[in-house]
């Protein structure tokens, strides 16, 4: 290694040197080493291959200074030849060293990435559904992919530069002192301007570099919220194309005179970097050719000492920057490492027992609930709008206490924001109470495994969510082993195998993003066929039938007869009419239940559940004729 190219000189100082600033603890440093410790022997490999080739960089330069003096000035012809030989050997060794340290290092900067991908994406996973309520999508994934490269960098380009620039200042230095100290001293007093050259352009850079950031940032975040079918939805349903043209060009203009001060700045570095070396060079032509002439030096040293200081000052200026790299990729590390500290309010026990995936019953022991806060469950870093918690969250749920035997049918009724959904939620452990207790087939679902909770709960919610792929890969979520013919029973049930088989594709009919390309009512029965092949014991409706129109919401409802049946089900609805056979209805107000009972039962008591009724009734009779 000849040390640091111009163009890598940029790239250091490209990078944000506010890093340094950043405080790590020891924790950090002991971690990252933990992480290095499986890859030890490829480590040690690969610093060994580094350390060959930097102390390889002054035998070329060494051994033109003997075959100038010792072959062509003394005209001897063998001298040359053996001395031209060893240095193509000399290179070809480099080169398999480079060859050889660069295959070590991919190896290792890739087995690192795979290690902490693999970690945070595990992690992350396991997290409660709160954190995926207030954090950013696209923060979280940059922790998966800039972040892990960042931390990478550690072990690969950071640390072979590091050892290898330490060893080339060292050994280039002590040569260039052995052949003439006056020239090296002189050369040296180059560097400082080197080095102030290098500080003013990393502030310059830094800060223009990350404005530019921002600006990207900005005009990606633009796009993907208009670029989406929502959002191309809603920009043309209220037209708006000249602002967003204008809002647009105005941020991409910010970004394009970023550039242009970026792209001049740097030229004005990429001439300063030519220049310092070129002024050396002028300097040990100048000062050791007067040596040479007085016959202090020889013409072979001559040429030696200026191929050597060529690489001398990259590795000096690599050095400089060594802190800013250092802490650059240590701050990636603790980035992700802040990920995988941020604990899940809804842990697994080491010892949980199952659950009968054949045992329906599910009973709430005089439950009471409460959000957890922002600080308990997420990390301001990955919220693009992240303000401190100015109020208490507050019990969401009190005192909820009901059973749903196996086979039943248990409706959950009341106003918008009654804490309904909050009650499904926590059959499947997506929220732990915060006092109480729920029990699924006998068991608290705390003591249960996770896996064999969420195989005895499928859950069919008003929006039902579809991965861009297949018919068949997203009812085979599901139940990956599923065969062609169990796929089609499912969707027979759902009363939609006629549509898909009416389809070109059939089963390889791809969806679309979240299952835009198909209606409501189609995404509905979908997901009644992948909850009919998941075949739990225990289902929850989340207004499964809202915002259907009447045709979609019978052929919904059909299919939702066949999901039931057999099955004890919590069933979220707004239409009082769809519940009305419901072996129990609670109605829910204020997080509490202030009403149980049968659909005949409620109407006699009044209160709550008649007045609802009344409301609809009122609302879906047909409007008087009037005769003109």
């Amino acid at each position: 290694m000849s040390g640091m190219s111009p163009w890598a000189m940029l790239g250091s100082a490209r990078r944000d040197r506010s890093v340094v600033d950043h405080r790590l603890s020891r924790d950090t440093v002991r971690r990252v080493v933990g992480f290095a410790l499986p890859h030890r022997a490829l480590i040690a490999g690969f610093l060994t291959f580094v350390v060959l080739d930097a102390a390889l960089v002054v035998v070329n330069p060494l051994l033109v200074k003997h075959l100038l003096d010792d072959g062509v000035l003394a005209q001897d012809v063998s001298v040359v030849v053996w001395l031209a030989v060893a240095m193509g050997v000399t290179s070809i060794l480099s080169a398999g060293l480079g060859v050889g340290s660069g295959f070590l290092s991919s190896r290792i900067g890739e087995s690192l990435i795979f290690d902490l991908r693999t970690q945070v994406f595990a992690h992350v996973q396991r997290l409660s559904l709160a954190f995926f309520t207030r954090t950013q999508t696209g923060a979280l994934v940059s922790r998966l992919n800039n972040d892990v490269v960042g931390a990478q960098r550690a072990f690969t380009s950071t640390l072979s530069s590091v050892v290898s620039n330490s060893i080339s200042v060292v050994v280039v230095g002590i040569t260039m002192f052995a052949l003439s100290w006056q020239v090296t001293l002189a050369c040296l007093a180059l560097f400082p301007l080197l080095l102030l050259a290098s500080r003013w352009v990393g502030r310059q850079i830094s800060g223009l570099t990350r404005r530019q950031m921002d600006g990207n940032a900005d005009l990606g975040n633009m796009m993907t919220e208009r670029f989406n079918v929502g959002g191309a939805l809603l920009l043309k349903l209220f037209g708006r194309r000249d602002e967003e043209d204008d809002r647009y060009a105005e941020k991409a203009g910010v970004v394009r005179d970023l550039g242009i001060r970026i792209a001049l700045v740097t030229r004005i570095f990429m001439a300063f970097m030519m220049l310092i070396p070129a002024l050396a060079t002028a300097l040990v032509y100048g000062i050791g050719g007067t040596l040479a002439v007085s016959g202090a030096l020889t013409i072979g040293t001559l040429t030696a000492l200026a191929t050597l200081l060529l690489r001398l000052l990259g590795p000096m200026q690599g050095l400089s920057n060594v802190r800013v790299d250092v802490m650059t990729a240590l701050v990636s590390f603790d980035r992700v490492f802040e990920v995988l500290d941020l604990p899940s309010t809804v842990a697994e026990k080491d010892d949980p027992v199952e659950v009968d995936p054949h045992h329906g019953r599910v009973q709430f022991s005089h439950v009471g609930f409460g959000y957890p806060s922002a600080e308990e469950v997420s990390l301001a870093s990955l919220e693009t709008v992240a303000r401190v918690e100015t109020r208490d969250n507050g019990p969401v749920l009190h005192d909820v206490d009901f059973v749903a035997e196996p086979g039943q049918m248990v409706a959950l009724v009341g106003p918008s924001g009654a804490g309904k959904t909050t009650i499904t939620h926590l059959v499947a452990r997506l929220y732990d109470v915060t006092s109480g207790a729920v029990l699924v087939g006998g068991h608290d679902v705390r003591e249960v495994s996770l896996q064999s909770l969420e195989d005895s709960v499928g859950y069919v919610t008003q929006d039902a969510h579809m991965f861009h792929d297949t018919i068949r890969e997203n009812l085979r979520y599901a139940h990956p082993d599923a065969s062609d013919e169990q796929v089609w029973a499912a969707l027979e049930a759902a009363r939609i195998a006629s549509l898909v088989r009416s389809m070109p594709d059939g089963l390889d009919t791809v969806v679309g993003d979240r299952g835009y390309r198909l209606s409501g009512g189609e995404r509905q029965r979908l997901a009644i066929a992948r909850l009919l092949l998941k075949a739990p014991s225990i289902v929850v409706l989340d207004e499964a039938t809202a915002h259907l129109d009447s045709e979609s919401e019978f052929a919904v409802q059909q299919a939702l007869d066949s999901a039931l049946e057999g099955r004890t089900s919590l069933v979220i609805a707004h239409r009082l009419s769809t519940v009305r056979n419901a072996d129990l209805i609670l109605v829910v107000d204020g997080g509490r239940i202030v009403q149980r009972g049968t659909h005949a039962e409620l109407l006699a008591a009044g209160g709550l559940y008649a007045d609802l009724h009344r409301t609809q009734f009122e609302e879906d009779a047909p409007a008087p004729q009037t005769v003109g």
